[in-house]
């Protein structure tokens, strides 16, 4: 079979892989990214099954702001998305039953803050975290050379500093827990418990490990805009391969890679089950166990053996898809977060995540017909194997019949995935979801970077900086599209910018 010769291979085609193809894509780098699967995504897309279209993974969409990766892919690009805005992005429904609206204004946020636990250092907690969330976006665009690699980088970083910058530097040296208590919410455990299961969400860890930077900004996720993507979050994926194959790039399908050699020319051979891709250049967009083992070259593997996280260090997931007649009590309000009185059976996760299909959105279910996405963390995925997958499906269909969802007649459907149907799905080892887990012992600057060997190979996705969530990935595209593009096409980077 004759090899396939291409100048850049994106391996996978996840949200930050697409991210990176479609910017190189725009400067004439001739792309191509191989997918396993016969479609597009990776964690951030949708399937369909009984004639329902249920997310993967991701089922909210943020970032689109000004200053945010989101917002400044689209802009590169040109990409209109079929966007309906969120007016409330999330409620919360604490174990006792108590009900509280993640507003999107602050003002209106603290004051229901309050409400829920009490008045004692909301205030001056919220508007902290706020401030820096702002300052860590405002930051992100403006350090594409984070984390540094090179002189080159920090001669970049030198140039695009600003005081406040700077100031941030501090923020990863004290964690969420720190911040907890120098407001005096430390032992406010009802509130303590609502923070550790929100940033379950976004920074996969708890207030002790997870360090002020990334903490603040998860916790205000919802503070900036929230939109629903009509047709699911695959139409994201969707637009980003429209918009590469009108650039002379190409998606390949079914290519399983099982690994990747340096060739005598100096480029890289890639291995796939459907024959060998040639390439100048490779940028993979998987999770950093399964890069160490596609690649061959031993210096490569040293390289980042320092930077891989053993399996119990990292999370898993169970969810489910379930589709339920629309009415009149069905939530108005698309995302939930519902503490679970006694612990999720079998696994012993305390929240579980519920997205709901908007009644817009005819392409997902017809009119009277709601799908529910749902979802929960599992520890040590590795060692917790799930077998019981019907009684889990009971499970989730009476408690949320309990919380007011539906009734249980109303159901027609359910299914439950565990962490192996991620393998499945996504080939991600250990069926690890979200990245890795934020830990007070890995300062921002210590998480891998876009070069994976120092020679024409790239890294995006969400276990590299600066981590995982839409804006996290895309945000590691852009990085490893602009290193790519400055060490080896300087003239290229200024079209990025046209």
């Amino acid at each position: 079979m004759e090899t396939q010769k291409v100048q850049v291979a994106v391996i996978g085609s996840g949200f930050g892989g697409l991210t990176a193809a479609s910017l190189l894509a725009k400067t004439g780098l001739q792309m191509a990214v191989l997918e396993q699967n016969n479609y597009p995504g990776g964690c951030a897309s949708s399937y369909k099954r009984k004639g329902y279209w249920f997310e993967t993974g991701a089922t909210t969409l943020v970032g689109l702001d000004e200053e945010m990766p989101l917002h400044y892919l689209l802009e590169q690009t040109g990409i209109q998305l079929p966007l309906l805005h969120l007016d409330t992005p999330m409620q919360v429904r604490l174990s006792d039953g108590t009900l509280l609206t993640r507003y999107p204004d602050l003002e209106d946020w603290i004051r229901e803050a309050e409400r829920v636990f009490g008045g004692q250092g909301q205030r001056p907690f919220w508007e902290t975290c706020f401030q820096i969330s702002q300052k860590v976006w405002r930051t992100s665009l403006k350090q594409l050379s984070f984390p540094f690699g090179s002189l080159g980088d920090l001669w970049q970083a030198a140039t695009a500093v600003r005081w406040e910058q700077l100031g941030l530097v501090p923020k990863a040296f004290q964690t969420v827990k720190d911040l907890l208590a120098q407001h005096g919410l430390l032992h406010n455990k009802r509130f303590v418990s609502f923070v550790d299961q929100q940033l379950l969400i976004t920074a996969q860890n708890h207030h002790q490990e997870v360090n002020v930077l990334f903490g603040a900004t998860a916790l205000c996720y919802t503070l900036y805009g929230n939109y629903y993507v009509l047709g699911g979050l695959r139409k994201l994926s969707e637009s980003l391969v429209e918009y590469l194959e009108q650039h002379h790039g190409q998606m390949l399908y079914r290519r399983f890679v099982k690994q990747i050699t340096p060739a005598e020319s100096g480029n890289y051979l890639i291995d796939t089950e459907k024959g060998l891709v040639e390439a100048e250049f490779v940028v993979c967009g998987l999770p950093l166990n399964n890069v160490h083992q596609l690649f061959q070259s031993t210096d490569t593997k040293k390289k980042l053996e320092r930077y891989l996280l053993p399996p119990e260090d990292v999370n898993g997931a169970l969810t489910w898809g379930l589709v339920f007649e629309r009415s009149s009590s069905t939530p108005q309000v698309l995302h939930h977060q519902i503490h679970v009185p006694g612990k999720v059976p079998f696994i012993g996760s305390e929240s579980i995540f519920v997205s709901l299909s908007h009644p817009q959105d005819h392409q997902r279910a017809a009119p009277d017909m709601c799908v529910a996405s749902v979802s929960t963390h599992v520890a040590r995925p590795k060692e917790q194997w799930i077998e019981e997958k019907k009684e889990l499906e009971q499970w989730v269909v009476q408690f949320l019949a309990s919380q007011g969802f539906f009734l249980e007649d109303q159901v027609k459907f359910v299914q439950a995935a565990t962490p192996g149907a991620w393998i499945e799905w996504t080939g991600r080892e250990w069926g690890q979801v979200g990245g890795y887990p934020q830990y007070q012992g890995i300062k921002p600057w210590q998480m891998k970077d876009a070069r994976l060997d120092g020679h024409k190979a790239y890294l995006c996705g969400d276990t590299v900086y600066p981590g995982q969530g839409i804006p996290g990935v895309c945000l590691s595209g852009i990085i490893a599209a602009h290193k790519l593009l400055r060490d080896h096409f300087k003239e290229k980077v200024n079209v990025l910018h046209q």
